[in-house]
């Protein structure tokens, strides 16, 4: 099917289908550039496959999202992922971007769980039971993490939130586990999805890149009056970081909370304080982990 027949019928379906229901949104899924579908006539948004579901995995696994590829390079590649998210991030209009569909997971592509054991493979080749072993649980934290505090609609496929393995189609769509789910697994996306609908900012503020390292991701989420500050410590020992909030319009002495922290595979709510000191904010972040900051109570 041609371009020109296509634009012709996504025009013709959006006309119709908002005569019907001015409120309805067109949600597509899409692998190529989206731009010339998202003028406003046609898609609505899309599935954020370049934007979030790829960059993040291969920063935090060095796979692609199927499991069919394991990349070294791209592991823990902080200046790629950064690249690769403003570049994609820059495709899509601002509201088609805020309503995003962020998975970390779905019906076509392997679960993300699995990914973190870096196996590469398919049914056809593999048992689906090696898509279950050796999973690494604190990047899967460190991944709901990123996924509550991005900007876009986050979205969970089904079993994420109860530890649901398995390569791409059809092993991703195994039954859920009634009785067997991981609690752990579900506590932590009922305490991060409280974050995200408490914090404003994390739905409609802000976003820019402080820090890019090895395995070191820091960003904001922010507005004139809240600001949120998330890092992502992906390797496999502590790292101290320096982070420019003067950037997002904090000030010396200005006062910071440490409101979240994954660590290993234990994670919580925190309260320590910081302050800034030469228009920033030093931190040590734990190994394999994420951290949530803000200048509220």
């Amino acid at each position: 099917m041609s371009d020109e027949y296509n634009h012709y019928f996504w025009r013709r379906f959006k006309k119709e289908i908002r005569a019907v229901n001015p409120e309805t949104i067109i949600l597509a899924e899409h692998y190529r550039k989206p731009n010339e579908w998202l003028l406003g006539d046609e898609w609505d948004t899309i599935m954020n496959y370049d934007a979030f579901m790829e960059p993040v995995s291969y920063f935090l696994t060095g796979m692609e999202k199927h499991s069919e590829v394991f990349n070294e390079s791209l592991l823990n590649n902080g200046e790629y992922f950064v690249k690769t998210m403003t570049e994609k991030m820059g495709d899509l209009p601002i509201q088609s971007l805020f309503s995003s569909m962020n998975q970390l997971s779905n019906h076509d592509h392997s679960r993300f769980l699995s990914r973190t054991n870096k196996v590469c493979g398919m049914l056809l080749e593999l048992d689906n039971i090696e898509a279950d072993k050796n999973v690494d649980m604190a990047v899967m934290y460190e991944a709901i993490l990123i996924q509550m505090t991005w900007v876009g609609s986050p979205t969970i496929y089904y079993g994420d939130e109860a530890g649901v393995c398995g390569f791409k189609d059809p092993d991703n769509r195994r039954t859920y586990p009634w009785g067997r789910e991981n609690l752990a697994l579900m506590d932590i996306h009922r305490q991060l999805i409280r974050i995200r609908k408490g914090n404003p900012v994390l739905k409609f503020g802000s976003t820019i890149f402080l820090v890019s390292d090895t395995g070191i991701i820091v960003y904001a989420r922010f507005d004139r009056e809240n600001k949120m500050i998330i890092g992502i410590n992906n390797n496999d020992y502590e790292c101290d970081v320096s982070i420019p909030v003067w950037k997002i319009g904090l000030k010396d002495k200005d006062r910071i909370t440490r409101i979240y922290k994954t660590q290993g595979e234990n994670f919580g709510y925190s309260g320590k304080t910081y302050f800034v000191e030469n228009g920033n904010l030093n931190v040590c972040i734990y190994k394999k982990s994420g951290v949530i900051f803000s200048n509220g109570d």
